[in-house]
Parts: structure tokens; sequence; C-alpha cells
């Protein structure tokens, strides 16, 4: 807006005291402050109110506007409460450095200005930017240039003051404005994404709005622009897929204008995004051209020859052949008839990126393909690092899901499951179908545990653990009884504690001192315990048939 315009409105109390030439400046913000030295805190363009508390004596007023005009203020605006009429001295120094200066009637609160000039300055910012927005939708469609999401994000900042992000389904920082300050906290941007999950899938209309401690965040789902409409499909086809668009404000009392633009700018982010999907085709592709080689029993020559193709793209100026890591993901629902590859796919690629990685483009390392209901994923390692430690360098499913568990679990609602396997990575073609079956029969173990969102590793299959879940339940339940029941009756009984005691007992390898040690007992008393186990069980602890039978049932229990 123009300082004109404020002399145009009546209500706002201002009387013009010098400066009449330079009246067609622009506002481009408004700052109230009683500071001798405010210089700090402005950028330029604003209007700045004051009390005058600042000014002591007349020689304080010269170096204040000299600190403004230095700032680039547009106008100076004082008030009349304190002092009754502006002194003579900074009427004399704004003419004198072709400072605005305005008299602020003491009747008129300086709030009422600010409110006003924020109004018309954001209003007027707001057409500005949704002109930028479409002409850089434009751009981006018709060709590769504009920038990303960065810098729209950068215009909703500096131009409306509105802190954004582009957080993934999985809550992974995609982008955000140089404005927006330090990047959101790894907990936050989990909440977020948690959140606009949780609401696609009760179908809340958006946008929807979560409170963090003192920050209020609106969230906006950004959908691929080339897929069909949200209504037409099921949600579950997408909801593990779509980004996200997160604004530190409350859109709850936004005009219909303001949320249009919003909506404009995820529409320019969904540019990216399916540009981003495009440039993962010829990634996929090579996954997917490996896998088929790999599950028809084709020459371990012409699939190290198919992986050396893949090697560079993967892996840009590797100077070894790496090695790989095989990953299988499946999605399921309950009751639902959802093509649940794709779904898979999308979201394999995104669990395996760091979740400290920022930017829409980490995953370039990761080659993912489908084959039914299961996505596959082909990671390939340098061969440095995996020779360096095989057993410790990779992937690692323990870890895998844990920066991501939280979202997923809104996104699957009760209804959903996502279950990972992860292979031991191998160094050679002839390795890679093993690979293959050892991350499937991962997941299947996976599977077989509680829980929404599951995952287990290679290092599982050498285990007796491997074994427990394709027990039939019934045979499970009658093991565990048979050893355990005794026990848990007596215990119930005699308020004994013989369950912890097998326990210790056992963790501790049969020996007296240190299980005597752990339980804050005597010996003698623990001997008395495990002798009562025995007597209870007719089971002898020496034994190590015993002990393995013990520790099983305690395991399945």
């Amino acid at each position: 807006m123009r300082l004109r315009a404020l002399l145009d409105t009546g209500a706002l109390g201002l009387r013009l005291l010098g400066g009449e030439d330079e009246l067609d400046r622009t506002v481009r913000g408004v700052m109230t402050t009683d500071l001798r030295d405010p210089s700090r805190y402005l950028s330029g363009g604003e209007l700045v109110l004051t009390g005058l508390a600042w000014r002591r004596y007349a020689a304080d007023t010269e170096p204040f506007v000299r600190l403004l005009v230095t700032a680039g203020v547009a106008a100076l605006a004082a008030g009349e409460a304190e002092l009754g009429d502006i002194p003579d001295d900074l009427v004399t120094a704004c003419a004198r450095h072709r400072l605005p200066l305005f008299a602020v009637n003491e009747s008129v609160a300086f709030a009422t200005i600010t409110e006003h000039v924020v109004r018309q300055v954001s209003g007027e910012r707001a057409g500005d930017l949704a002109a930028v927005v479409d002409r850089h939708r434009r751009m981006m469609t018709s060709g590769p240039a504009g920038g990303g999401p960065d810098v729209v994000l950068d215009l909703l900042g500096s131009d409306l003051d509105l802190r954004a992000w582009v957080l993934s389904p999985t809550g992974r920082l995609i982008a955000g404005s140089k404005v927006s300050g330090p990047a959101l906290p790894a907990e936050v941007c989990a909440r977020l994404a948690a959140e606009q999950l949780a609401a696609a899938r009760t179908g809340r209309r958006g946008p929807h709005r979560l409170t963090l401690g003192a920050s209020t965040y609106s969230l906006f789902p950004v959908r691929g622009g080339g897929r069909a409409p949200q209504g037409s499909r099921d949600v579950r086809e997408t909801v593990l897929s779509d980004w996200l668009l997160a604004v530190e404000a409350d859109a709850g009392d936004w005009p219909d204008e303001r949320l249009d633009l919003l909506q404009g700018v995820t529409q320019l982010i969904a540019v990216e995004r399916d540009r981003r999907d495009a440039a993962r085709t010829v990634r996929r592709r090579l996954a997917q051209e490996v896998l088929e080689l790999v599950q028809t029993g084709a020459a371990p020559a012409e699939i190290a020859a198919r992986l050396r193709v893949a090697a560079p793209v993967l892996l840009p100026g590797l100077g070894a052949a790496p090695h790989w890591q095989v990953v299988v993901a499946r999605v399921e629902w309950d009751g639902a008839d959802v093509e649940a590859g794709p779904v898979a796919q999308s979201l394999l690629e995104e669990i395996l990126v760091d979740p400290r990685a920022t930017g829409p483009e980490p995953s370039d390392r990761i080659a993912v393909a489908h084959s039914g209901d299961e996505a596959i994923a082909l990671v390939p390692l340098p061969a440095v690092s995996a020779e360096h430690d095989g057993s410790e360098s990779g992937i690692h499913a323990d870890v895998l899901l844990d920066a991501v568990r939280d979202p997923l679990a809104a996104g699957l609602d009760g209804d959903g499951r996502v279950t990972l396997g992860v292979s031991a990575a191998v160094h050679s073609a002839e390795g890679l179908r093993g690979a293959l079956e050892e991350a499937r029969h991962a997941r299947r173990v996976a599977a077989a545990r509680p829980g929404r969102v599951c995952a287990a590793g290679h290092q599982e299959l050498a285990s007796h653990v491997l074994l427990l879940p394709f027990v039939p339940d019934d045979v499970r339940r009658a093991f565990t009884a048979r050893l355990l029941d005794p026990l848990r009756d007596y215990d119930r009984r005699h308020r004994a504690e013989l369950i912890p005691t097998l326990e210790a007992f056992l963790e501790c390898d049969g020996s007296w001192t240190r299980c005597a040690a752990r339980l804050h007992l005597h010996v003698n008393t623990l001997r008395y315990r495990v002798g009562r186990i025995e007597q209870l069980t007719s089971r002898d602890l020496s034994r190590l048939e015993d002990k393995l039978d013990f520790f099983l049932a305690l395991r399945m229990s």
C-alpha cells in the first residue's frame, strides 16, 4: 500500500507533518518501537510507530531519525498521547532526511493502525503471490524450469509471513523455505504426518489443524496431478504416498481467497512430485528387469550383466561393483480390494530413505519393483563398506521402521499392516536369488508378529526364534500350559515368584551365584525355589533339554 492511502482513512487519526513529496512510497509492514536504536529489527519499507519514550533530550532525535533512514523505513508516525504536540526537533530532523512524518491522535491506539496496515498489505501481497504462483505453475508445467517447491515456500514466507514445509507421508522433510528458520524437529514432522494420515483415513475435510506447544499447524495434502480424483478411488490406494504441505498458522478462519491460494501452492508442489516419480521410472525398470531374471532362474552371467547396468545409475562414479541388499515389503488391508503392489512400492521407496536426508531426491540410490502384492527393493552398498564389516553395514531391520512407525500406524488406522523383511548383503549375482528368498522369509517372520508395523532381518533366520511364529496356536498353548501353568498356579496361591526366578535362572545360564545376586537372594533360597519348580513340573533344570523347553515356553507365552 502507499503512504498516501493512510491519510485517506480518517479512522487512523493520522496528520501529516512533513514529507508531502514522499507519499507515493510503498508500505511493506509496520513496527512499533520506543528503542533508541531499533535498526536491527527493521528490514525496510516499514511504517514505524513510536510513543517517543526514547527521546529524553532534543539531541536524541537526530541519531534516531538517521538510523531509520539508513534502515530504509517508509515513514515515521509519532503518538501525541505522552508529549502532546510533536517536538519541533523531530519535525526538523525528518524534513532534513526526507522522512515522511505523521502525528497520531491520542485517541487512536497504535494497534488500530497496525491492524489496518497488516490487513491491507496482506491482501495486496496475496494477490501478487497468487499471480506469481500461477505463473510459476505454467512455467513448470511447460518445462523443467521453476526451482522446485522451495521457491514457492520462499514466496509464502517473504510475502505472506507464512512458515511452511513440505513433508513426506512418513514425516521426512522434503522442502522448506529459507525464511522458515530452523528445520522442524523430526518428532514434530512425525506428529504432523501422523495427523494428516489419520485425518485422511477418517475422511475429515481439510485443511487439518494440529497444535503442538505454542504453534498451530494447518495441513494440506499434496496429490499427484496425474492421479484420479480422490473421491473416485479408495483412499487406501494413495494415503501412504501423498506428500503434505504444513503451514505454521491456523487456517480455520482464513478467507476463501487465501485457502484457494494455498490449494494452488499444493498443485504446484504436485508438479514437482510427478516429476520426481517420472525420474524414478528408470530405477524401477532396472529393478523390475533384475527381479524377473532372478525369479525365472536366469543364468548368473545374465543377471550380473544387468547389475552392471544398474550400478552406475544407482551409485554414480562407483569404482567397483557394489554389494546388494534385498528388502521385501507388503501392505495388507483387512477385507479391502486394493491393489497393494504399487502402494507398497511407493511406501518402500520412502521408508528406505535416510530420515535425516532432506530434499525430494535422496532416494536416487534405491530401485524398487513390485510383483503381485509385494514390493522388492534392490539396494546397492559400496563394496568397501560392505567388505569392512558385512554384518554391520547396510540396512538393519530393527531400526528401519523406528522413525516412521507412528505416522504409518496412523495411516493404517487399525485395518492395515506393513511388514518388511531384509536380507544380508551379497556380493554377486549368484547370491541374489538367495537374498530374495531370505528377505521374503524374514518378511513372513515379521508378519507372524503382533502389531501393525513390523520388520525382521536376516540375523533372525539363524535363530530358534524363527521357528516360534510358525508353531500352530493350539500347540503353543498346550506346550506352554503344560510347563508353566503349575508354576503360575503356585505363584498365585502362595504369592511366590517361581516364574521370575525361572526367567532369571535361564538368563544367567544356570549360574547359582549370578542368579542369586540378580534376585538379591541367598543361594540356599534360590536352590529351594528351583527345587520347587522341578517338583511341580517333573523337569530337571540341570539338563540342557529341559532348560531349552522352559526357555521356549517362556518365549511363546
